[in-house]
């Protein structure tokens, strides 16, 4: 499951993000360059959808395609993102590809993800996007959080999930209030997670990491710390606010990926 070199195949990723059902079929326009994958024939194309070898319906298909013939509309699923997984078109979306061409016509059937697919997710990626859906599964987060989520280490998926169903234990037993798990997911992001990370931007810290990869850092140095609680240093509300941040440089530095785009 680790080389990027070959296309992706849908049950996979599906396998590794979670499958919430399809939400709607259309017409679209769809561009070359968001295909990823196939929903069967890994073995055909490599991950440009340069054929493994120029069969005789390939040399078919390109020579159509040189007439000006109108190809009609392949069949591909989108998943989060608009990455595309071809079930019907992968001649015409290869020879496509391989004359220039930017874009085809074809029949979109659009699958909601438990974990967000994110344009730049690959074939490596799935272990710890299979961790991310384990996560999401015990803790759902708003949309508007989800979409934005990337961490590289499966084990801090889990780090963040014993971190989060603690917190709910000590602050909203469910059985007792009725709070749903998405309820509980949204406290959590928004009374623990966000207002540390504010805190810690505040005191100049994880400038290059985004919201979760910053809070999973300040996780690894309360725990560095040997503390259950936040620290009053880790919230930068003493004098010696130095001694944490220090952890979460160290840890940064030793580890935690900056954004990058993702």
């Amino acid at each position: 499951m680790g080389d990027d070199t070959g296309l992706m195949r849908l049950d996979d990723v599906l396998a590794a993000l979670g499958n919430d059902g399809v939400m709607e079929r259309y017409d679209d326009e769809i561009v070359l360059a968001d295909v990823v994958g196939t929903v069967a024939r890994t073995a055909d194309f490599d991950a440009d959808f340069s054929p493994r070898r120029r069969d005789e319906r390939w040399r078919r298909t390109e020579e159509l395609f040189r007439n000006g013939s109108h190809p009609p509309p392949i069949d591909v699923v989108r998943l989060g993102d608009n990455l595309l997984f071809v079930n019907d078109g992968h001649h015409r979306v290869s020879v496509a590809k391989s004359l220039g061409w930017d874009s085809l016509p074809a029949r979109v059937r659009r699958v909601c993800t438990v974990a967000f697919a994110l344009c730049c997710l690959r074939i490596s990626d799935l272990p710890t996007k299979a961790a991310e859906r384990r996560f999401l599964e015990k803790v759902p987060l708003p949309d508007e959080v989800s979409r934005g989520l990337w961490l590289t280490r499966p084990a801090d998926w889990a780090r963040l999930a014993d971190a989060a169903l603690a917190w709910g234990y000590a602050h909203h037993d469910a059985s007792e209030t009725g709070l749903s798990a998405h309820e509980l997911g949204a406290a959590w992001w928004q009374h623990e997670v966000q207002p540390l990370v504010d805190a810690l931007r505040r005191e100049g810290a994880g400038a290059t990491l985004s919201d979760i990869q910053l809070f999973v850092t300040a996780l690894a140095a309360r725990d560095r710390l040997g503390a259950l609680d936040w620290p009053g240093e880790l919230l930068a509300a003493d004098p010696d606010a130095s001694c944490c941040l220090g952890e979460i440089e160290v840890l940064t530095t030793d580890g935690a990926e900056p954004v990058e785009g993702r």
